[in-house]
């Protein structure tokens, strides 16, 4: 090659880089820094530093009592971290008075484990419920923008009328995503959007949370435990780890990257709980129990021998 052309191919790798360099990235919408969550001597998060752009639409898994739902209230400000920052939109949630806070919580979406709606309520009130505490945004009225998330969320008009007994899971936890959806917010919070469904009714919900993402560009942070659904859903996943089981010095955070980057992880851990595979976990919880159940458990006394 000559020296010519080393020296164009040199000059425009530079300029790819300073155009790489200084090239916009997406602003974090929701950001921690060192993030630790303790109740007494118990650990729930150590040191939990994410960074969600705007738009992204985020996988958090593991499982039960590693802290999913625990950071997600922290994220919120309905838990208050023991150490750490929470930054949305900019703006740190320390930082907030009480009236701030609320005013800031119109920007927010939840969507709880078994829908969490009124049972003394009807549908319509359930879906009411956000405006009636935060207001009817200005050129809307409160019937137009019920019907309308019902719409979007797939479920029709008759069902406004009655109680959330009258309805089945799977339409109850779409009225749980219309009541989220009616305030537009700019962060939406699934807590185990799937459990409880039947497989055609968990792709349902799958599907209504990417047209969500799609229709209102919203950012979304997901629990779950369906790793279906983790791998749909998802541009990003987190895995957690319980804190009492990790090695010293180690990260809660196992694994943080796209789903198709899970297929050549290699840490174990995580390769067990995407396959939903036991491996050593059992072995550890009977031992969790302590020696003396085994214990008892081997010397049970032997069932009397039938007389022949």
């Amino acid at each position: 090659m000559a020296w010519g052309d080393q020296v164009v191919l040199m000059n425009a790798s530079l300029l790819e880089q300073v155009l790489d360099e200084s090239s916009p990235k997406p602003r974090a919408l929701v950001e921690t820094e060192g993030l630790s969550l303790r109740f007494g001597k118990q650990t729930i998060l150590n040191e939990i530093s994410i960074s969600i752009p705007k738009g992204q639409t985020v996988a958090i898994i593991g499982e039960s009592g590693c802290g999913k739902t625990m950071l997600l209230k922290t994220i919120v400000g309905l838990v208050a971290p023991t150490s750490g920052k929470i930054f949305f939109d900019g703006v740190d949630l320390k930082s907030l008075d009480d009236a701030s806070m609320t005013g800031l919580r119109k920007r927010f979406g939840f969507v709880f484990q078994n829908a969490a709606l009124f049972d003394s309520m009807t549908i319509e009130q359930n879906i009411a419920f956000p405006l009636k505490q935060h207001g009817i945004p200005k050129g809307k009225s409160e019937s137009q923008l019920i019907r309308e998330r019902l719409n979007e969320v797939g479920l029709p008009t008759n069902v406004l009328p009655k109680k959330p007994s009258q309805l089945s899971g799977g339409m109850r936890k779409r009225v749980g995503l219309a009541r989220a959806l009616i305030l537009e917010p700019d962060l939406l919070l699934y807590d185990e959007p799937t459990t409880g469904l039947d497989p055609i009714m968990s792709d349902v919900i799958n599907e209504l949370i990417i047209r969500t993402r799609k229709r209102y560009e919203v950012t979304s942070v997901v629990i779950t435990h369906d790793m279906h659904s983790a791998r749909k859903i998802a541009d990003r996943i987190i895995m957690l780890y319980p804190f009492a089981r990790l090695k010293p010095g180690e990260s809660q955070m196992l694994f943080d990257g796209t789903p198709d980057q899970l297929d050549s992880v290699r840490d174990r851990r995580v390769k067990q709980f995407v396959a939903g595979e036991a491996g050593e976990r059992l072995m550890e919880m009977l031992a969790d129990k302590g020696r003396g159940d085994l214990d008892s458990l081997r010397h049970l006394p032997e069932p009397p021998k039938e007389e022949t």
